[in-house]
């Protein structure tokens, strides 16, 4: 197995541990009548994949740490699938509004995220240099 593979592997495993544990925290805080947990990791998700975008951006992110990290971790962190099911879900339950409502929360927070991580360019390029 490479080194690059096994970086993704195990950023994967972390990211899915950490999707897990924010998918139980947001059930025991929020409930089940809205998918809080995936709309939270994709907007954090989101967030944090823009930040790591800039650092690799300015070359204080290696290949090395942009795969584990990006690919792996924030890979298996956010979940776009499960989002997807769960409209499809809700709109299968006749909760339309709450479909829809959930996606598009999803896309423009997710959208807002990055163009707030992208914005605060700035702010990251002093503190990587």
């Amino acid at each position: 197995m490479s080194v690059n593979l096994l970086a993704v592997a195990l950023g994967g495993a972390l990211g899915a541990m950490a999707r897990y544990g924010v998918a139980l925290g947001s059930l025991a805080i929020f409930g089940k009548s809205f998918p809080f947990g995936t709309l939270i990791v994709n907007i954090v998700g989101s967030f944090l994949l823009a930040l790591l975008f800039l650092g690799q951006q300015q070359g204080s992110v290696s290949s090395a740490a942009w795969l584990f990290f990006g690919v792996g971790v924030l890979g298996a962190f956010t979940t776009f699938s499960a989002f997807s099911l769960e409209v499809v879900l809700l709109l299968q339950a006749g909760e339309t509004l709450k479909a829809l409502a959930y996606a598009s929360l999803n896309v423009v927070c997710c959208i807002a995220a990055v163009a707030v991580a992208l914005g605060l360019k700035t702010y990251f390029l002093s503190i990587w240099n």
